[in-house]
């Protein structure tokens, strides 16, 4: 049997499928938590997030024993993959869901795995095959068609958004990629713990930076930052941690094809979001680009 289907364990299948149902979800919860008149500034209701996430992780993982102390080596290889991860992934998804709706949102983050084929490759110093280069082309071809009808007739600040999302899988990528190639010797509370914690640091230094303005969040808003944080942050980043430890990464990747169409459904259920002819075209051809890389990956 393959080394990568032996490590196809049943736990981290476990903890996969928990990415795919709540991260899902954490979407439409961003969304309430930062659209106009939520009262959440994007990179404070992140920053606080991750924060209250870390104190509860951190503190969960004292209480079983784990090591919690960090090591020079740990803390630089942690404070950077999680500046990455919740700065430039998680906290330029929040900010574009000011404006963009949490579907298409999830449906551009969906192309994060053709980025970590594409950093693969580059780490790897190979050369991809002409089947993973035509699967590369087809998915950004679908993230061109989600994208065209706001840079055609959207406003600066939905450019911009776009802009975002378009970068924040590539930061996600980068981060997780990182991770796994040099994994520190905490267990994986301390590990979500730590990186969401430093990770705060650099969404609320930028909260700082932009003067952004004085958190005023309405009940509803209150309950998306609650849910975040308990759900979003904590069950499921442990579960992605636990789930990168135990499975392939482009294994682990596959949650982009269930979170948008999550994503999408409950957008469109709960905020009457659009779904578009452009938008079934994007997601049909990034979710055949995506399968394209996995199925040909060397």
């Amino acid at each position: 049997m393959p080394a990568s289907q032996a490590r196809l364990d049943r736990f981290g299948l476990a903890q996969l499928g928990v990415v795919y149902l709540v991260w899902g979800s954490t979407y439409l919860g961003i969304r309430l938590a930062v659209r106009e008149g939520a009262g959440w500034p994007p990179f404070a209701m992140a920053g606080l997030r991750t924060l209250a996430a870390a104190a509860i992780l951190l503190a969960w993982a004292r209480l079983r024993g784990e090591r919690v102390r960090v090591s020079r080596g740990e803390l630089a290889l942690l404070a950077p993959t999680g500046a990455l991860l919740w700065l430039g992934g998680n906290g330029l998804v929040t900010l574009a869901e000011q404006r963009v709706d949490s579907g298409l949102a999830a449906l551009l983050v969906a192309a994060m795995p053709i980025w970590a084929e594409l950093i693969a490759i580059a780490l790897d110093r190979r050369l991809p095959k002409w089947k993973t280069i035509g699967s590369v082309l087809i998915g950004f071809a679908g993230v061109a068609a989600l994208c065209w009808p706001l840079l055609r007739g959207g406003t600066r600040a939905d450019v911009l958004g776009v802009v975002a999302l378009l970068a924040a899988p590539l930061f996600w990528a980068l981060g997780s990629i990182w991770l796994q190639r040099r994994r520190p010797g905490l267990g994986v509370l301390a590990v979500s713990g730590w990186q969401q914690g430093l990770g705060a640091l650099s969404l609320l230094a930028m909260s700082l930076a932009l003067r952004e303005p004085q958190p005023q969040p309405t009940g509803e808003a209150w309950l998306a930052w609650a849910y975040l944080v308990l759900f979003g942050s904590v069950l499921a980043f442990t579960s992605y941690m636990s789930a990168i430890r135990r499975l392939p990464y482009r294994v682990v990747a596959t949650y982009t094809y269930a979170n948008p169409v999550i994503a999408v459904f409950l957008g469109w259920l709960l905020l009457r979001e659009s779904v578009t002819g452009w938008t079934l075209a994007g997601a049909l051809l990034v979710v055949a680009g995506v399968a394209g890389v996995f199925q040909n990956r060397d």
